[in-house]
């Protein structure tokens, strides 16, 4: 009986967190299709360029997330614990690193943007409308890395469904901008793929005028500049220690993606194509996975907080269940996408060949995330054990799957289907250890401290 319901208050309390975080996975993921099926009626071209000019952004996306999971891990299990006070500490810790990272980012973006595009294309075209595409997104940039520690927070105390209605905000005002200024609606110029960052950047600023809002009638957390001030060495030096393996994991993670998409731009501008429409089925495959993964370590962080380490273990078990159910819906979603995507994009017939494979191949590659994503970066960030897989992703990814990918692609000069297909082995060489590590129990922590605030009460 004590099982079941436990069971059952599992089922309630992930439902509640899922939901929500679905879909602003699949709010993100429609915004990134919209852009490749608009310009797809710009051309080839303009789908390419943007395709590896939001590498850049993807990159940054890295240093968001992984400050927001790290942010996550600590105010999850505070807020289970009840310590509010602590959440703003962290999140104003949180604030300082992914501000000066958005300022270096925007300078970089303005100023040197045909050189960051020769990182992924030596195209000249594709350099040219990549460049003026990374100019005008700059601006996101600034609003970006505020808008998702405050989300993060909000999201770490159960508070899914504000941050849901925020992205949706974001969502409409991108999609309406994006035909504004690609098609040139409206008496609006006609951008093309600069349309696409001008869209971005007027979004991110209406979201975080949105966010600004909410604050001011939040009861508990708010989005405050101020917090960046608060000193508490106590919590910075775990910040430090639980938080940077999480970022430091979440880098190395998307750097090796994007080198994933350097091979892949030197493999031609028709794999480059092909990749951006599969890009988009992955990432729509993924969403109940990510989900899964991000209210799954949300929810055994609050558990762990408040001390219940033996339901946080059972909790999981069911948690992975779910995984893996996940996984499955998402590669029989890409698998039935798959004909449809074939029949509407207006590609090469090259491009199209390598289209239908790379479609295929991501059938299955969605489980791997899947169950790495909701451990990696879900259960063990719930317990504070971020520094595995840091060590984890750094040595599959860089060891590994990075070198397989250039050797493959430009000393054996393998056909670009077999180099796509070695790079979409990574998910799957390190399940051995994270499933191993994960029975071991040793994530199973409580990481939270007492008397965090006892010096600023005495001199109160």
């Amino acid at each position: 009986m004590n099982t079941q319901i436990a069971k059952s208050d599992f089922n309630k309390r992930i439902g509640k967190l899922v939901l929500p975080i679905v879909v602003q996975n699949l709010l993100s993921a429609t915004i990134s299709s919209t852009d490749v099926v608009m310009l797809n009626y710009v051309g080839q071209s303009s789908i390419s360029a943007v395709s590896l000019a939001t590498q850049i952004t993807s990159i940054l996306f890295m240093f968001y997330f992984g400050l927001g999971t790290g942010a996550t891990m600590l105010c999850a299990q505070y807020y289970g614990k009840g310590d509010m006070h602590a959440i703003e500490v962290v999140e104003g810790i949180s604030l300082r690193f992914s501000v000066v990272i958005s300022v270096i980012m925007a300078v970089l973006a303005v100023s040197i943007p045909e050189t960051l595009m020769t990182i992924y294309t030596n195209d000249p075209e594709l350099i040219r409308i990549g460049a003026s595409y990374l100019r005008i997104v700059s601006v996101s940039y600034l609003c970006w890395g505020i808008i998702e520690i405050y989300l993060a927070v909000l999201r770490s105390i159960g508070r899914v469904t504000i941050s849901t209605a925020l992205n949706m905000v974001a969502f409409f005002a991108n999609i309406i901008l994006n035909a504004v200024f690609i098609f040139g609606l409206f008496g609006a110029p006609k951008l093309g793929a600069a349309g696409v960052a001008l869209a971005t950047s007027i979004s991110r600023v209406l979201e975080l005028i949105c966010c600004l809002v909410v604050s001011a009638r939040s009861m508990d957390i708010k989005m405050d500049l101020r917090f960046m001030f608060i000193k508490n060495k106590v919590l910075f030096n775990d910040f430090i220690k639980l938080s940077l393996p999480a970022l430091g994991n979440d880098v190395v993670w998307g750097l090796a993606f994007s080198t994933y998409s350097i091979i892949i731009g030197h493999l031609g501008s028709d794999a480059v194509a092909a990749n951006s429409f599969v890009v988009v089925a992955r990432n729509f495959g993924t969403i109940l996975c990510f989900g899964v993964a991000n209210a799954g370590g949300i929810l055994i962080g609050q558990i762990l907080g408040e001390n219940k380490l033996e339901q946080a273990k059972e909790d999981t078990k069911r948690l992975m269940k779910l995984t893996v159910l996940s996984g499955l819906i998402g590669g029989l979603l890409i698998l039935a996408a798959t004909p449809f995507i074939l029949k509407y994009a207006t590609l090469t017939d090259t491009a199209m060949h390598y289209m239908k494979y790379m479609l295929l191949i991501n059938t299955y590659y969605v489980m791997g995330a899947a169950v790495n994503t909701t451990l990696i970066a879900g259960v063990f960030r719930a317990g504070g054990n971020s520094s595995f897989g840091f060590i984890c992703d750094a040595i599959s990814m860089w060891c590994y799957a990075v070198p397989l990918g250039f050797i493959s692609a430009f000393v054996l000069k393998l056909p670009v289907l077999v180099v796509y297909f070695l790079l979409c082995t990574d998910e799957f060489v390190k399940w051995p250890v994270v499933i191993h590590h994960y029975r071991s129990g040793k994530w199973i922590k409580n990481i939270t401290r007492d008397h965090l605030f006892e010096d600023e009460e005495k001199r109160l």
